[in-house]
């Protein structure tokens, strides 16, 4: 039961929080990401495949080595972002998609918007960051 969105359509506060619309539009916009991320996988391990080649000169060999262990080090990152998409999917399933896991509050459509996949409000988020630096200053 997913309903139509303009492409131009952005959530706003002047609509009833995760109305329809605007579940909708978090959902293709989450789907979208996580569409990209794989496909720009697929061209990663394809071009490490491709490129599978073996350089005589050392200076080209460790070059080629460093590429590679940058753009695998970029595609974990991105696995664990795959993840962090479905979580954010499976909340939009249950209900639970834009309501901070600490406080229950909505947290804002702009911070929603930057970052979809988002767990906490703006104020949680901060409390959690200023006790991480305090334990880990420890």
């Amino acid at each position: 039961m997913s309903i139509e969105i303009d492409s131009d359509y952005r959530p706003s506060d002047s609509e009833p929080f995760m109305n329809e619309r605007q579940i909708e539009y978090f959902r293709l916009k989450l789907q979208q990401w996580k569409d990209d991320i794989l496909k720009e996988s697929r061209e990663t391990l394809q071009h490490l495949q491709d490129e599978n080649s073996n350089h005589p000169d050392l200076v080209d060999r460790a070059s080629s080595e460093t590429d590679r262990a940058i753009e695998l080090r970029a595609r974990d990152r991105q696995r664990k972002l795959i993840s962090k998409i479905d979580a954010a999917l499976k909340r939009i399933e249950d209900g639970s998609y834009g309501y901070c896991e600490d406080t229950g509050e909505p947290i804002s459509l702009k911070r929603l918007d930057a970052r979809p996949t988002a767990t906490l409000s703006i104020e949680a988020q901060e409390r959690h960051e200023r006790r991480e630096k305090v334990y880990r200053d420890d």
